[in-house]
């Protein structure tokens, strides 16, 4: 299987499963556990957040650990809401925001907060402009992604933080796709709460990490102990954090080469396509990151290609993981307002470091050969 759904999750690396595998195993103690057993599994998770703090540019009291990505996006928009709500109801965000921000803006509507969705342009890209003048008098809140989970488009979330801090309003970003490839500096970029997740690290699935700044008027929403500094009740995930804090560790060292190693990659994929199908469309834009790659193939339903896709040995997607088996179109591309013929022909491509050149070449010739051959039949 050559694997290219990485957007969805990435393998587990071998140097963040050995840094696990005590934890796993030997090292079994309950982190507010007072005894030796304990003391190690404590001496553990504030060193994985020691080195979440340093991969953002955070301190680490304003780290806390979640569950995942879902989790932190929750937390951070329904903690700063309630938090907030004597001051304002309103909320901003996008249009094409992963539902962990979607939905948890919709349950904040049934409960009398009010939202503005944010459109973006044809890339996929909202304007500052665009987010700055929905900011109202009463808006508490602004939540938008840095980089797109379908298109790779990267936000200008340093200009809009900015403008949301000389508003006093709260800034949210969902970094899930960028901490991989893009330099992260919380307290420069003036964000004041970021998300992000583990297994697209190259870690373990379960488990995220929240900032917080210290400032922030913000309210947790999981309550019993008093875990996380009293910010996230619940037994922390010692495996999980270890791994978090070995794969972001790596990531951030690793970064640059690994960044460049995955642009070729890209590129080769979608030159050899732009070459091979002519009825090809382009969906992700310039300005995005190189490890997802949006592509429509016009005539060709993406059911049809996937499955033939998954036939030939390659795995890709059509679309968000969180979405998979829904009938409805990409909220993504339908907001962007594609043609429906390529909402519905759509298919994601996502790489990593752990991806080959070798592999990009099989897998782009066979995709090439397949399209070709569905659209004929078509």
């Amino acid at each position: 299987m050559i694997y290219l759904d990485n957007a969805a999750t990435t393998p587990l690396h071998p140097a963040v499963r050995e840094a696990m595998a005590p934890f796993l195993e030997t090292e079994y103690g309950n982190p507010s556990s007072m005894h030796a057993v304990g003391r190690k599994a404590r001496k553990a998770v504030e060193r994985a957040r020691e080195q979440v703090a340093k991969a953002i540019g955070a301190d680490p009291a304003e780290v806390i650990f979640t569950s995942g990505g879902t989790e932190s996006d929750n937390a951070a928009i329904i903690g700063a809401a309630l938090a907030n709500r004597d001051r304002g109801r309103h909320i901003v965000t996008t249009t094409i925001e992963h539902h962990a921000v979607l939905h948890t803006c919709e349950f904040l509507e049934k409960i009398g907060f009010e939202v503005t969705y944010v459109s973006p342009g044809r890339e996929g890209i909202v304007t500052v402009d665009g987010v700055v003048s929905a900011i109202r008098p009463d808006t508490t809140v602004v939540s938008v992604m840095y980089v797109n989970n379908e298109t790779g488009a990267i936000q200008p979330v340093q200009e809009i933080a900015q403008a949301c801090s000389e508003r006093g309003v709260l800034f949210h970003t969902d970094a899930v796709q960028a901490v991989s490839l893009l330099p992260i500096d919380v307290k420069a970029s003036g964000f004041h709460m970021l998300s992000l997740s583990g297994h697209k690290l190259h870690g373990p699935k379960g488990i995220g990490a929240l900032y917080v700044q210290k400032k922030a008027v913000w309210s947790p929403i999981l309550h019993g102990g008093s875990q996380e500094r009293k910010k996230r009740a619940g037994t922390e995930n010692v495996p999980g954090i270890v791994g978090l804090g070995a794969a972001i560790q790596r990531t951030i060292h690793h970064r640059q080469e690994n960044y460049l190693h995955i642009q070729e990659l890209r590129d080769r994929m979608l030159g050899v396509l732009m070459e091979k199908v002519e009825f090809l469309t382009v969906n992700s834009p310039r300005h995005a990151v190189p490890s997802i790659l949006s592509v429509s193939f016009p005539g060709v339903s993406a059911d049809s290609m996937l499955m033939n896709l998954d036939f030939a040995g390659i795995a890709a997607a059509s679309g968000s993981a969180c979405t998979s088996g829904s009938l409805q179109p990409s909220h993504v591309l339908t907001a962007m307002d594609l043609d429906v013929h390529c909402v519905k022909s759509a298919i994601r491509f996502s790489f990593s470091e752990q991806n080959t050149l070798g592999e990009i070449e099989e897998a782009v010739h066979k995709t090439a050969q397949i399209a070709n051959r569905l659209k004929r039949k078509g």
